[in-house]
C-alpha cells in the first residue's frame, strides 16, 4: 500500500480508480497518504468482505452511489469468495469545466477456469446489468424499457434517445438525490471486467452502450504487448493460467462515451509492464492502465442509425447470443433447485424414519447418532434450494429484459431508415475545436 500510494502521488492523476482494495483499513491508509494530491475519495462498501472498489480524485465529487449485482457467484464456493465480496458498480459524478462526467468503476466475477467456466452466465448477466445501469443513469431515464409509439402522429414506432426508458433504473433511498434526473455529458467506465475483448459479456456491454475502448481508439499507446493487463512477466500472476496466452490477457478496460454536443478521444494510453516503473517490483497482479482523455465541443450533426445495416445486425446477434446463454443458465439453476427439493423430501422422510426408530427404542442410540447429520443435510439442501431459486429468478429477469430489447431492436431494423432509433447512449458528434 505504501508503494501504491507513492506511485499515485508521483503520477498525480486527475482520477484514480482501484478495484481490489479489500480492506477498508488499507483504503483509510491510502486516503491519508494521498490526501494532499487527491482531496476527494470514496470507498464503496458492499457484501461481507467488501466490493474492493474505491476512487481518489483531485476534483470534488458531487454525488456517488453504487449498485450491487443481482448475481455474484455461489456462496458454497467459499474458496473463490466472489459471493462474499458483493461485486458491484460504483458511480461518481464530477463537474469539470462545465462538463457533467459520470464515472463508473466496477469489478465483475472472476473466471477461474476458461475451459469449464461455471460463472459464465453470471458474468454475462452482470455485463448486461452494468450496461443497463449505465444507460439508465447516464441518460437520466426512468420507467419501463421501451419506446413511445404515440409520437409522430401515430405513424408506428419512433425511436429517439429521449424515449428509451428502463424500469427501476436506480434504487432510490429517501432523502437521497435522484441520479436518474440528470444527464451526463461524458461517460467513463473503468474496471476489471474479467472478460477478454471478444467474450460475449464484453461485446454485449460495448454494443448496447456504445462505449469506446481506449486501447482500440488511442492515438498513442505504450505498454505491454497487445495491451494485456495480466502478463507473464508479473511475478504475482499464476503462470499456469496464462499458458495458452503467451503475451498475457486483456481483462481490464478504460471505456468512454461522449453524449450529444461533445466529442471525446483517447490521446494517450499507457500500461505498466509487469513491474512498477519507479520501484521495479509490481504493485499488483494486474497492470495499471493510465489514460489521457480529450473532450471537445462539437456542433450537432446527424448520425446514421446504428440499428440498420451491419451494426444493427451485430447488435441483434449479440443480444440473441446473450439471451441463449441466460436461457441455459435459467435451465441449470432450475435443475439444481429441483434436485435440492428431492434431497429435502428424502431428508424429511429420513428424519421421520429416525423419529420412529427412536420412539420404538430398539436402535435408539443409532437413530440419535444419525439425527444430527440428517438435520444438517436437510438444512444444507434447503439453503441450496433457496439460493438456486433466487438465481433462476435473477437470470429470468435479465433474460426477459433481453427478450424485450431484442424485439424492439428487430422492430427498429424492420421499420426502415425513416425511423431514428436510439438504442445506444447517443453518438459522438464529430470533431470540434474547443478542447476541455
Amino acid at each position: 500500500m505504501k508503494r501504491l500510494g507513492d506511485f499515485l502521488n508521483m503520477e498525480s492523476f486527475d482520477l484514480a480508480l482501484l478495484e481490489e482494495v479489500w480492506s477498508e483499513q488499507d483504503f483509510q491508509h491510502l486516503r491519508q497518504k494521498l490526501l494532499p494530491t487527491y482531496p476527494a475519495a470514496h470507498y464503496f462498501r458492499s457484501g461481507i468482505i467488501g466490493s474492493g472498489l474505491c476512487v481518489f480524485s483531485k476534483h470534488p465529487i458531487q454525488e456517488f452511489t453504487q449498485h450491487v449485482y443481482t448475481l455474484n457467484g455461489y456462496p458454497y464456493m467459499i474458496h473463490h469468495g466472489d459471493w462474499f465480496c458483493g461485486k458491484a458498480v460504483g458511480l461518481l459524478v464530477l463537474h469539470l469545466s462545465g462538463l457533467v462526467l459520470n464515472v463508473y468503476v466496477t469489478h465483475l466475477h472472476a473466471e477461474y477456469n476458461r475451459q469449464k467456466d461455471i460463472y459464465l452466465t453470471h458474468r454475462v448477466a452482470q455485463a448486461w446489468e452494468l450496461a443497463q445501469f449505465i444507460q439508465c443513469v447516464s441518460l437520466g431515464l426512468t420507467g419501463e424499457v421501451g419506446w413511445d409509439q404515440g409520437l409522430r402522429g401515430g405513424q408506428g414506432p419512433t425511436y429517439r434517445r429521449a424515449e428509451l426508458v428502463r424500469e427501476e433504473c436506480l434504487p432510490h433511498r429517501p432523502g437521497s438525490p435522484s441520479h436518474t434526473s440528470k444527464k451526463a455529458d461524458v461517460v467513463l467506465l473503468c474496471g476489471d471486467l474479467n472478460l477478454h475483448p471478444k467474450d460475449l459479456g464484453c461485446r454485449l456491454l460495448k454494443e448496447w452502450t456504445g462505449l469506446h475502448d481506449a486501447y482500440l481508439e488511442t492515438r498513442d499507446f505504450k505498454g505491454s504487448e497487445e495491451g494485456c493487463t495480466m502478463v507473464p512477466e508479473n511475478c504475482y500472476v499464476n503462470q499456469r493460467e496464462l499458458e495458452p496466452f503467451p503475451f498475457g490477457i486483456r481483462i481490464d478496460y478504460v471505456l468512454y462515451k461522449a453524449v450529444s454536443g461533445f466529442y471525446i478521444s483517447c490521446k494517450t494510453l499507457r500500461t505498466t509492464t509487469g513491474h512498477d516503473p519507479h520501484s521495479g517490483s509490481p504493485l499488483s497482479d494486474h497492470e495499471a492502465l493510465m489514460a489521457t482523455l480529450c473532450v471537445r465541443h462539437s456542433p450537432p450533426q446527424h448520425t446514421p442509425s446504428p440499428t440498420h445495416g451491419p451494426e444493427g445486425s451485430q447488435l441483434i446477434s449479440v443480444l440473441k447470443e446473450a439471451w441463449r446463454e441466460l436461457d441455459l443458465g435459467v435451465a441449470q439453476a432450475r435443475w439444481w433447485a429441483t434436485f435440492a427439493s428431492y434431497v429435502i423430501g428424502l431428508g424429511l422422510l429420513l428424519l421421520a424414519f429416525l423419529c420412529a426408530l427412536a420412539a420404538g427404542g430398539g436402535v435408539r442410540e443409532v437413530a440419535i447418532l444419525l439425527w444430527t447429520p440428517s438435520v444438517g443435510l436437510l438444512l444444507g439442501a434447503g439453503a441450496v434450494y433457496l439460493f438456486h431459486m433466487q438465481e433462476a429468478k435473477g437470470l429470468s429477469g435479465a433474460r426477459a429484459e433481453l427478450q424485450h430489447v431484442l424485439g424492439r431492436a428487430r422492430e427498429a431494423q424492420d421499420s426502415g431508415p425513416e425511423s431514428q432509433p436510439a438504442l445506444l447512449l447517443g453518438q459522438q458528434e464529430g470533431d470540434g475545436t474547443e478542447e476541455q
